[in-house]
């Protein structure tokens, strides 16, 4: 069981984590993130360094989660079979409309450059530790790469354009191109 300290720690990251995936990591306040908590901006800084280091550790625990996800997945299965079940899952209606789970690139991809360089090193760890989840070969590799950046792409494609039928053809396209 955890204690008070952190226990708060964890309810504050994770306020950050849904206001990752909602708004990026730039754009919420230390205020946004422990109203959300329901706690006061007092005492944030016995929790954290500062908003850098907070919004770090939330997009940081989110990339995990998404590979955990694909980690769920039967191993015996082959690359593009894994990458065709993520990709099943990651454009999907459900998904793009989760607010308070999925995935922080869409939102957060286009910050990068505004944001601290572990944000970036966070990223490029990310996309190698996926990488060895979904190739069987070197050969593999650009397929997946090129897979990887079709899903985040439309993705942040369909967020941007609703919950409508466009949003929608968006998603079924690039699931079909996965293949």
């Amino acid at each position: 069981m955890l204690d008070k300290k952190a226990q708060t720690r964890d309810r504050i990251l994770q306020a950050a984590r849904a206001a990752v995936i909602q708004r990026g990591p730039l754009d919420p306040s230390v205020n946004d993130v422990m109203g959300a908590a329901g706690l006061t901006v007092g005492g944030f800084y016995s929790h954290f360094e500062n908003k850098d280091a907070l919004m770090l550790e939330a997009f940081r625990q989110l990339l995990g989660q998404r590979r955990n996800l694909l980690e769920a997945v039967d191993p015996a299965l082959k690359a593009q079979e894994r990458r065709q079940l993520m990709a099943r899952y990651y454009l999907s209606r459900k998904h793009r409309d989760a607010t308070d789970s999925g995935c922080p690139l869409p939102t957060s991809l286009g910050e990068l450059s505004r944001l601290p360089e572990a944000f970036h090193q966070a990223l490029v760890e990310h996309i190698e530790l996926l990488m060895t989840q979904l190739v069987d070969s070197p050969q593999e590799g650009d397929k997946a790469l090129a897979d990887i950046a079709l899903m985040v792409g439309a993705l942040a494609l369909a967020k941007a354009l609703g919950t409508g039928e466009l949003s929608d053809r968006v998603l079924q396209a690039a699931k079909a191109a996965v293949v």
